[in-house]
């Protein structure tokens, strides 16, 4: 039936009847919208243990917030589908891995996912860690297996493609913490460790090598070993100066250290079977520097290896407290060695 039907009487009440359906339809889309806005800015729960949600490539919302309720984060899927779709954050979701909690409100939830807000997995490498030891520190994070990590570290095309003039990434995996998303690759880790060590060699270093007639290999390599000899700040240029010292001299460095890298599966205690085998690591048969480094030195142990002490020093032994009695005479040493070592 259409208006024209209607005498002037009924016409205002079917009006009034619409104006009223609209306001009642209104009324309940605004307490909806308000419910769902009052919903976004409450938290699930009070627990603030975090729980890690992946959200995978091509991953659509839907599995999304399956994961999220799955893992106790959000209570009502479909409060949380609409209030993402009121504000179009449903299409704007980041891949990654999310360390999420149910005291967080689905607005605050949303938001670390829109923008990208992806958990860092903390490394940490200590200054003297060698290739197997870093290996083991990333894989133990969870960036894949140790085996990858030094099969990927020893890849020659690599090394060089990072401007290292060397067949592995032994020594140039910079020491310190860094932080990585689940995406990172093992290439993408190595890079930023590598990218951090040359940020700290700086030009002027690359210069002093030159001048003293090193490669920097040949610094980094020497850097490494006064890196496990001593843990001293103040003892390391002595330390350089006794191996620049014994390298002008024509002597064998004879460093401990080195003999114990080219051991394999060294077992933690250093022999005289160890001191008399041969390898291209053992400082007690070759004459020269190892063929590269056996750690990642840190900023003062390159700086020692650079700008050594002045000193007259060819021998050092350990006094058993953290530091070393230097030494310009064999007497000395050898009394030295008696005092510090044999009587132990």
């Amino acid at each position: 039936m259409g208006l024209w039907f209607l005498n002037g009487k009924n016409l205002k009440k079917y009006i009034k009847a619409a104006l009223l359906l609209v306001t009642v339809l209104i009324m309940i889309v605004s307490l909806f919208a308000f419910d769902i806005m009052n919903y976004a800015n409450r938290p699930a729960g009070t627990d603030g243990s975090l729980k890690f949600v992946v959200v995978e490539r091509g991953e659509g919302f839907k599995k999304t917030i399956q994961s999220l309720k799955e893992a106790g984060i959000i209570k009502h899927p479909l409060k949380f589908r609409l209030f993402a779709r009121l504000k179009r954050y449903d299409k704007m979701i980041k891949t990654g891995e999310y360390a999420l909690s149910s005291s967080m409100p689905p607005a605050l939830i949303l938001d670390t996912m829109i923008k990208g807000k992806v958990y860092l997995h903390r490394i940490t490498v200590p200054e003297g860690y060698n290739l197997q030891q870093i290996a083991g520190v990333v894989s133990g994070t969870g960036f894949g297996s140790k085996e990858e990590f030094l099969k990927i570290a020893s890849d020659p095309s690599f090394v060089h493609e990072k401007k290292i003039e060397a067949e592995t990434f032994e020594g140039y995996l910079y020491p310190d913490t860094y932080f990585f998303s689940k995406g990172d690759t093992i290439e993408s880790i190595i890079s930023t460790m590598t990218d951090k060590f040359w940020s700290v060699f700086s030009n002027k270093w690359g210069q002093r090598a030159k001048e003293l007639g090193f490669s920097i290999n040949e610094i980094i390599t020497l850097a490494s070993i006064i890196e496990k000899e001593t843990a001293s700040p103040y003892e390391r240029p002595y330390i350089s100066a006794v191996f620049h010292n014994r390298l002008k001299s024509g002597m064998k460095l004879e460093s401990d250290p080195t003999v114990i890298y080219g051991i394999k599966n060294f077992n933690g205690d250093i022999t005289q079977k160890d001191l008399l085998t041969s390898t291209p690591y053992n400082t007690y048969f070759i004459d020269s520097l190892p063929p590269g480094p056996i750690a990642s030195p840190g900023y003062e142990s390159i700086e020692a290896a650079l700008y050594p002490a002045k000193s007259p020093y060819l021998f050092f032994v350990s006094k058993n407290d953290g530091t070393h009695f230097f030494s310009t005479k064999f007497s000395e040493h050898n009394d030295a060695v008696k005092k510090y070592q044999l009587r132990k």
